[in-house]
């Protein structure tokens, strides 16, 4: 089973994308994007970090996540994913950023129906709203629904969750 799980900020995606992780009774890895490049974002990777059982692997990977997903995927074990939308972020940030990115989503794509186990996959979901003045953010905005609509095609289950309440879109 693979579940996408979108929200907006604190709409619970995180919390409950481990809810069904602990659930599974299957040994976890925890994906994380996060990179802190300010005391703030430091102290909500911590945040995070604390939330997770002890018992958890769990790995740091900003860029290539789908050569993390092949080398993880186990029968036996599931995948989360924590979170999409930092990881465009990331992708967006580096340089020569339009090739990569191009690259690590076909990556992504192709590897997902070769992966065995489960897999969670969380993400903001950040075109609710108004449209951004600056480039950069138009862009990552765009990216990120195109994303979404890729990966909602290919997964088998599709969440959004608002107010901490998981609203299923998809799920075959």
């Amino acid at each position: 089973m693979q579940t996408l799980i979108l929200g907006g900020a604190r709409s619970g995606k995180s919390r409950y994308a481990e809810q069904l992780a602990l659930q599974s009774q299957k040994s976890v890895v925890y994906i994380a994007t996060a990179q802190a490049h300010d005391p703030e974002m430091q102290t909500r990777i911590q945040h995070h970090q604390a939330s997770r059982p002890a018992e958890w692997l769990t790995i740091e990977e900003p860029l290539s996540l789908a050569a993390t997903l092949a080398a993880q995927a186990q029968p036996e074990r599931i995948l989360l994913v924590d979170c999409l939308t930092l990881w465009l972020t990331n992708l967006l940030c580096v340089e020569d950023s339009e090739q990569r990115l191009k690259t690590e989503l076909a990556a992504l794509y192709a590897v997902l129906p070769q992966l065995s186990g489960e897999l969670i996959l969380v993400s903001n979901e950040t075109g609710l709203g108004v449209v951004p003045l600056g480039e950069l953010t138009r862009r990552y905005v765009d990216e990120a629904g195109r994303m979404h609509q890729g990966l909602a095609a290919q997964v088998q289950q599709v969440i959004f969750m608002i107010a901490g309440l998981p609203q299923v879109l998809k799920s075959t």
